[in-house]
């Protein structure tokens, strides 16, 4: 029998609408009325350790009356809210011994806004993943963070409780505009439901972009240097922030470009498998290529670091710990030293969109949480490194 031919425009939007309908559905249901997210309760142990000093230091504080009252639990467990923890890294700040670490690592004179930009020409890396945990940890260890979404799949806005077609935001697509409706930078920031991290979420208008700046390489200046829109937008806002994340679009298009141009540092994620390798390979030729390209127009394109992520990784499959060490036969310092795990903890999470920092460890069996939180820590405390090491400190 005959299948019946349809027009394929009125199928793929009759079903776009039917999946955002239901999408925004299951959000109402998850999340409050507002449909904004909230932000869980967090333990001792979790404060003292994003904190970086001991329970027992915490416990201390709390017993001689110091510090924000935490909410007491079931056995006498003790938890705190994410706007308390903030709280507590300025009063140690303040009160702190006078060779105590600094708890609030905020930048100082001279040091410049790190900008992130998490790449990776392959869907399926991870990349949004990294991004998406990466800001929350920099927020959730004292820095004033934004992450932009560039990706017009909005996946990253999605995580953080925004449902572009439905929420009508605005995206970085405002700011970057070649005609008279661009808008400041600062007005299309909004804050989320973590203290000190601040999003530009995506929406589909971003993909405007890889259409009208051809158009406007033709016609305008602007145009032709179009790889400065994105770090003009950002010295708008360069007070408020110590970090930026910069989620990129799985593609090498002038979104990407512009990102990397204002970057000042790249984060690539690599699953380590023959055919992601073969692409990265492909990825990297053609960047390189084009970054060549604009750096002869006046674009500037020297980075503080390079580090590769090695995501999904499984260390009992023989041929990706093979891979891996390809890999590090080639790239040697550039791979950062802690692979990010393959676990069902990371992909269940996102199953109600939230992070590995967002859901309760009771929704798991301890182990598989303890593990997947113990390697999501371990590679962003090493990025953490390599930002306080890009301002000079040690």
């Amino acid at each position: 029998m005959r299948l019946p031919s349809f027009e394929f425009d009125e199928k793929i939007l009759r079903q776009g609408a039917e999946i955002s309908r239901r999408l925004d559905q299951l959000r109402l249901e998850r999340f409050p009325p507002n449909a904004r997210k909230t932000l869980r309760l967090f333990s001792m142990a979790e404060v003292a350790h994003y904190l970086g000093i001991s329970p027992n230091n915490l416990k201390r504080l709390h017993l001689e009356g110091k510090g924000p009252v935490p909410t007491t639990g079931g056995g006498g467990r003790r938890f705190y809210t994410a706007e308390q923890m903030q709280e507590l890294r300025f009063y140690l700040d303040k009160n702190g011994k006078s060779d105590a670490k600094k708890y609030v690592p905020h930048r100082k004179p001279g040091e410049k806004l790190q900008v992130i930009a998490v790449v990776n020409f392959k869907g399926g890396s991870g990349k949004t993943t990294t991004a998406t945990h990466l800001a929350q940890h920099l927020a959730l260890t004292g820095h004033r963070v934004l992450a932009v979404d560039l990706d017009p799949q909005a996946s990253l806005s999605a995580l953080h409780g925004f449902q572009p077609e439905l929420d009508k935001n605005p995206s970085l697509y405002d700011c970057i505009r070649y005609d008279d409706e661009r808008k400041p930078i600062a007005d299309i920031i909004l804050p989320t439901n973590f203290p000190g991290l601040d999003i530009i979420p995506a929406n589909l208008e971003l993909q405007e972009y890889e259409y009208d700046t051809p158009l406007a390489m033709q016609t305008s200046n602007e145009g032709k240097r179009f790889f400065t829109r994105f770090g003009k937008s950002l010295n708008e806002v360069d007070d408020r922030y110590d970090v930026v994340v910069v989620d990129c679009p799985p593609q090498l298009g002038y979104l990407t470009l512009t990102a990397l141009t204002a970057a000042t540092s790249v984060l690539i994620t690599v699953h380590p498998q023959m055919l992601d390798l073969m692409s990265m390979s492909q990825f990297l030729l053609m960047l390189g290529n084009i970054t060549r390209t604009i750096k002869r127009a006046g674009a500037d394109v020297r980075m503080d670091w390079l580090r590769y992520l090695i995501t999904r990784y499984e260390a009992s499959d023989i041929p990706q710990a093979q891979m891996l060490g390809f890999m590090q036969s080639m790239l040697a310092e550039e791979i950062l030293t802690s692979p990010m795990v393959k676990s069902t903890a990371i992909s269940d999470a996102g199953l109600t969109k939230q992070s590995l920092y967002e859901v309760e460890r009771s929704n798991f069996t301890r182990e598989t949480y303890d593990r997947a939180i113990e390697c999501m820590d371990a590679v962003n405390f090493e990025i953490q490194g390599l930002i306080h090491r890009s301002w000079g400190r040690m």
